[in-house]
């Protein structure tokens, strides 16, 4: 069952009398009762008219990477974590610079923390690069346990694997965004397929 992706009015962006068609699964269930009284939380209110000062005042104007620390500034946050691949090292650097420029105190963690060996969580020989020996396992569960000793306020994930990254904003603590995801063939460029599904990427659909 899909609720918006199919919508073709997009009455939910026009409030006033305007009412979701017949038979909106919206319309059923206590669900947006129950986001309403969590918005009066004081921490949820406060992030969500952070992300809102955000969104209109860097529109079109700040790229990703200086909305999340405009973002973490209007919150004040101190402690940034950072985890991500071993593979966007380089970046990683670049970004904690950058948030050290800003006066974020920065916690980062690589992929691979903690040096543990893909055999020991029982992954088999055909879920390896390498059949024998060594091969370090990526420990999402590890780097948010690391931010969570750390206690930070706010953490960054750049270029974590499909499942690592869900493994961390499980075990994550703090408010979680995301830089970059993921995406070894499109340069960490996920929609680009999107864009490309009717042309370059049509395989998308035909190998259904």
């Amino acid at each position: 069952m899909t609720i918006c992706a199919w919508c073709e009015t997009l009455v939910c962006g026009k409030g006033g009398e305007a009412r979701r068609p017949a038979g909106c699964p919206q319309n059923r269930g206590e669900w947006l009762d129950i986001a309403l009284r969590e918005y009066e939380l004081e921490q949820n209110r406060k992030m969500a008219r952070s992300a809102a000062d955000v969104e209109t005042t860097g529109y079109c104007r700040w790229t990703r990477l200086e909305e999340m620390a405009q973002f973490a500034d209007r919150m004040n946050f101190e402690r940034i974590g950072l985890a991500f691949c071993s593979g966007l090292r380089r970046e990683a650097r670049i970004v904690a610079d950058f948030l050290t420029s800003r006066g974020f105190r920065v916690i980062s963690a690589v992929c691979s923390c903690g040096g543990v060996h893909k055999g020991d969580i029982g992954i088999p020989p055909e879920s390896r690069f390498r059949r024998e020996g060594f091969e370090a396992m990526c420990n999402p569960i590890g780097q948010a346990s690391l931010m969570n000793e750390y206690e930070t306020d706010f953490n960054i994930v750049l270029g974590l694997c499909v499942g690592h990254d869900s493994l961390f904003f499980r075990y994550a603590e703090a408010p979680t965004s995301v830089l970059a995801a993921k995406d070894r063939v499109l340069a960490h460029n996920p929609l680009a397929a999107v864009y490309l599904s009717k042309s370059y990427y049509r395989r998308l659909f035909e190998d259904v």
